[in-house]
């Protein structure tokens, strides 16, 4: 049910109180009725915010801990979905303003620079691009010491590199993907992925998850001893394929035409490693006809999925677009969320917060992304009654609800025209921030509607008045 968000998200969490669990549930819905509110701002009074600080200090509520009831909410809307994509992605965050946080590392390419912990997350989604939540989440503070040791960075094994995140997300994925054999799960990674230890892990288990990587590497191939770029350029192209580009902070947001080209070829290892050449589908897209000042795209994917038509080419183009949509989530956490702005003294409580915010994050731009797939369904399968019945009252200023529940597609544009969105013929659709910015006056509008209808019920006579 809608109004059971936060007990579905974060209810059974393998907490040892349950007043632990009570608080968990409290801090879940007072940060999403206010999510770009501070940690005292979201909880309303001094004595809710001391609580709240004595939860996060806890040695129990750990992140891992914190996130395992989500982690279960989102395996079982990926077992409803026919094809997963698993994104990877790694973002920082910065604290350097917070002097006296401890257990923070360095974020930037020097020791003295700038301060804050790392975050490594997988997002699942369907093809359609609507986020069904977290299936992995890493966060690490860099340890200072191991900065200028790269002369020694392929002597150490890969478990004790920071790159190892991607094989561990991967596991993860692996063992969603074993509990839910009827959803075929993709790991989607960008350049960063593009590790020969992820490949053959992934070739070793073919019933595991399949992989759709952004090389990196220009790469050997073996036999011929050419190179990928050469090699994939050097092919005729096999068909033309418009992609929208969404819009990038200035941006606009445009219509790209590649050129694409696709071939089987099997990667050699490099000098650093020992092992089998690696047998993949590559994926080579290149923009054509690029606007004047603009950077043309320029993709070159290897997967182990079959690519033998430019359907299977396309398709593989749109997954991979699909990416954007973690950069989207992470800076809903960033500016929405206000996660850098949070002052809790310790990297550890950090991370516990950061649990409760990943979830908080998550939740909008499923919202937001659900009115799109879904436009005309009953606002209900998101909004309790209180929210849409708010809603409607204060929009339309009719002190007279409507007998049924608007459409998520109306209730969204409503709580978004709350955070300022105008809905003029060229502002599009809502965004994001529009959104968070809503939804947290819609909590204020909600909670007062609520008082107003208890206030004028009639109440009822304990008396029996028949005689």
């Amino acid at each position: 049910m809608p109004g059971d968000w936060a007990e579905q998200e974060f209810g059974g969490c393998p907490l040892p109180d349950a007043r632990l669990q009570t608080r968990l549930l409290s801090l879940a819905r007072d940060f999403y009725a206010r999510p770009t509110a501070s940690l005292t701002q979201a909880c309303g009074s001094r004595a809710r915010t001391k609580a709240a600080y004595r939860f996060l200090d806890h040695e129990q509520t750990t992140m891992k801990t914190l996130l395992q009831p989500h982690y279960r909410a989102t395996e079982t809307r990926v077992g409803a979905e026919t094809v997963v994509l698993a994104v990877q992605d790694t973002t920082s965050l910065n604290y350097t303003m917070h002097h006296a946080t401890e257990g923070l590392g360095p974020i930037g390419s020097t020791v003295p620079g700038p301060q804050g912990l790392h975050v490594h997350s997988t997002l699942a989604f369907n093809p359609q691009g609507t986020p069904l939540g977290f299936l992995d989440v890493q966060c690490w503070a860099r340890d200072p010491a191991d900065f200028g040791k790269k002369e020694r960075r392929h002597r150490v094994p890969i478990e004790d590199k920071e790159r190892f995140k991607w094989l561990q997300s991967y596991r993860a994925v692996a063992a969603v993907q074993a509990r839910c054999p009827d959803t075929m799960l993709v790991s989607v990674g960008d350049r960063g992925a593009d590790l020969y230890a992820l490949f053959v892990e992934a070739l070793a288990h073919p019933e595991g998850p399949k992989l759709l990587v952004r090389a990196q590497h220009n790469r050997v191939l073996q036999a011929k001893q050419q190179r990928l770029w050469e090699t994939m350029q050097s092919r005729p192209v096999d068909g033309i394929q418009i992609l929208q580009v969404p819009r990038q902070g200035s941006r606009a947001a445009r219509e790209a035409s590649l050129g694409i080209r696709m071939a089987a070829v099997n990667l050699m290892p490099s000098k650093w490693h020992m092992g089998p050449a690696i047998p993949v589908w590559a994926v080579f897209a290149q923009e054509q006809d690029t606007p004047v000042g603009v950077t043309p795209l320029e993709w070159m994917l290897l997967t182990t999925l079959p690519v033998t038509s430019l359907e299977q080419a396309s398709e593989k183009l749109m997954w991979y677009a699909r990416r954007w949509g973690i950069e989207v989530l992470h800076r809903t956490l960033k500016s929405g969320c206000r996660i850098e702005q949070r002052q809790l003294g310790q990297a550890d409580r950090l991370k516990a917060c950061l649990a409760i915010d990943l979830v908080v994050a998550w939740r909008i731009y499923y919202l937001n992304k659900l009115g799109r797939e879904v436009p005309q369904a009953p606002c209900t399968i998101y909004f309790e009654d209180a929210e849409w019945k708010a809603l409607m009252v204060f929009t339309t200023k009719n002190p007279v609800v409507p007998k049924e529940p608007p459409t998520l597609r109306e209730a969204i544009h409503r709580v978004a025209g709350l955070g300022g969105f105008l809905g003029r013929k060229g502002d599009g659709k809502p965004g994001t921030q529009t959104l968070w910015l809503g939804l947290q006056r819609l909590d204020d509008i909600a909670a007062m509607w609520l008082v107003m209808f208890y206030a004028t019920q009639k109440p009822v006579s304990s008396r029996d008045d028949s005689g």
